[in-house]
């Protein structure tokens, strides 16, 4: 156990964190817990793997050397693009230094989502943020940069947010423009009306707090109708953090796009030889036990088309050796599809696996702090890096939080349950209470009843087998009948008492709500709003403050 001093939540207030390693969670690849067990062990999928954060500062002079894309070009988009989301003085400080040939980017990004998405957007940016403070402090000139995934069109996955409700259940709010057609890049879809409906649904949930008025207002300062869904999505992002000096890179800026052509021309024509060792890879992985997080087809690709209509498409190798967008609509030779990345690179987005490559090719990255599938994602792409004779980036895993309230906590405390005993479900977690805490006397009466029959049913047992061993084996199918309904019974004596206690019922109802809704990682379904509604922007600078970048397990931050 942790703690961490916390002045502004309380004068000499202490935070209480508590680690747990991913391999006690269930859900998680066996790739990615032997990754963040020993990252050293896997160096044949990770070849620039490190042991820990602070190694990543040999790999500076490497980086440096093998960044070619023009400072001058990216500083100057960047500019563009932060100012137009409000950025603070120190971001364009951030932004001046990237200049210098001498500075390293500790990159993360995500999906642009519906009021910036899941709650690990947040940790994703601050995990980077204090690993950029942290080689800074240590003399490096290093700056934190959000690639916003705004090339992504799968709008379904971002536009909605959920939050826990004034009713303590797990409420959704939704927003989709009127116009919106299939297969756009979240990077053109633009708000309507409807926006203004979803905002006062989200607060209609959320509830008023001291802090709602000034939440409302920063919400409805970025997300406005007329405005893009991913620079509302960035406006918010950089509102929350601050002066933290996050960079926010939109990947859709014309400009970028040319500075990302020669790795597009190198991958059009290389994209043989990306396919099949990305397949070969797959079996590896395969092999050694492990999933292979992209599935490679004979087919695959890897780059998007970008229609006249701004449809992002899939390419597809077809069996005459030319490429076809999904669909059939146009048709490619790789020289065509090459002379185009020179001419017109807008028309392109990368595919997952080569999207680091592009990403570490304009950017002189360092490291690169992103989730659990991306970790596996990686034990793939760093073919695509070695083809394209590009040095593969270490990724490390972003900082990973439970915040449990004062309210739940006191709740685990009072039926002595930690938080890893949640992943036995409610079905297992009530017995428990009702028989510890509600009802101890009928509890312990129904184990002596247990035990007083079985050991009549074993005498009786021996007896039997001593005359003759088919009554034993018939006694032996009724005892299990014997158990099956004295366990039926308790399971009613169980729900009984779990109804007359409904307190009880709706406390352990709302502890699995907050900490483990759907079944998952609270980071993978709250939005950050209920938390800033109820605990104020302060709540950023605890997170950032219970932040450990040599804890490679999953942080339980108690408020």
């Amino acid at each position: 156990m942790q703690e961490i001093d916390c002045p502004k939540i309380a004068p000499g207030g202490k935070l209480r964190v508590e680690s747990l390693p991913f391999g006690q969670i269930p859900g998680q690849s066996k790739l990615f817990v032997q990754y963040q067990k020993d990252p050293l062990s896997l160096k044949k999928y990770y070849p620039s793997a490190v042991a820990s954060h602070t190694e990543i500062v040999q790999r500076i002079p490497e980086v440096l050397e093998n960044h070619k894309a023009d400072r001058n070009i990216l500083c100057d988009a960047l500019l563009v693009t932060n100012q137009k989301f409000g950025a603070s003085a120190k971001t364009f400080e951030h932004i001046e230094m990237l200049r210098r040939t001498e500075t390293v980017a500790v990159v993360t990004g995500q999906q642009s989502g519906l009021f910036t998405g899941p709650l690990y957007t947040v940790y994703k940016a601050l995990s980077a943020i204090k690993a950029a403070e942290c080689l800074r402090g240590r003399g490096f000139s290093a700056v934190p940069v959000f690639w916003s995934a705004t090339e992504d069109n799968d709008f379904a996955e971002v536009s909605n947010a959920f939050v826990i409700g004034r009713k303590g259940d797990t409420s959704e709010v939704r927003n989709q423009p009127k116009d919106l057609y299939e297969n756009v890049p979240v990077g053109f879809v633009k708000l309507d009306d409807s926006i203004e409906k979803t905002i006062d649904e989200l607060f209609c949930e959320l509830g008023n707090t001291e802090f709602t008025d000034g939440i409302r207002q920063s919400i409805k300062q970025s997300w406005m109708p007329g405005v893009h869904f991913a620079d509302a999505f960035g406006t918010l992002l950089t509102s929350l953090l601050g002066d933290s000096g996050l960079i926010v890179l939109d990947p859709l800026n014309k400009d970028l796009k040319r500075l990302a052509a020669p790795v597009y021309v190198d991958a059009i024509e290389r994209s043989y030889e990306i396919v099949s060792a990305l397949r070969v890879r797959s079996e590896e992985l395969s092999a050694e036990g492990y999933e292979a997080q992209v599935l490679i087809g004979e087919d695959y690709f890897p780059l998007f088309w970008h229609a006249d209509d701004d449809s992002r498409n899939a390419l597809r190798r077809n069996s005459t050796n030319t490429i076809i967008t999904k669909g059939g609509n146009r048709e490619f030779t790789l020289v065509e599809l090459a002379d185009i990345a020179v001419k017109d690179p807008t028309r392109f987005s990368p595919s997952v696996v080569l999207r680091s490559a592009v990403q570490d090719y304009i950017l002189p990255t360092v490291c690169y702090f992103g989730g659990g599938a991306e970790i596996s994602y990686f034990a793939q792409s760093g073919e695509v890096y070695r083809i394209l004779n590009r040095p593969v980036t270490p990724i490390m895993h972003r900082q990973s939080f439970t915040l449990v309230e004062p309210k739940h906590s006191k709740v685990l405390s009072r039926y002595n349950l930690n938080f890893s005993d949640l992943f036995y479900g409610s079905e297992v977690i009530l017995p428990r209470i009702v028989e510890q805490f509600l009802n101890k006397d009928t509890a312990r009466l129904f184990a002596d009843v247990e035990e007083k029959i079985n050991t009549e049913l074993n005498r009786l047992d021996q007896n039997l087998s001593q005359i003759d061993p088919t009554l034993a084996e018939n006694l032996a199918k009724r005892r299990r009948k014997i158990i099956y309904h004295i366990g039926a019974v308790r399971k009613k004596f169980h729900r009984v008492e779990v109804f007359r206690d409904e307190t009880v019922s709706r406390q352990i109802d709302a502890l699995f709500t907050a900490l483990l809704p759907h079944k998952h990682l609270q980071e993978r379904t709250f939005n950050v709003t209920t938390l800033l509604n109820r605990y104020g922007p302060n709540v950023i600078d605890w997170i950032y403050d219970s932040i450990d970048l040599d804890d490679k397990g999953h942080r339980i931050l108690y408020l």
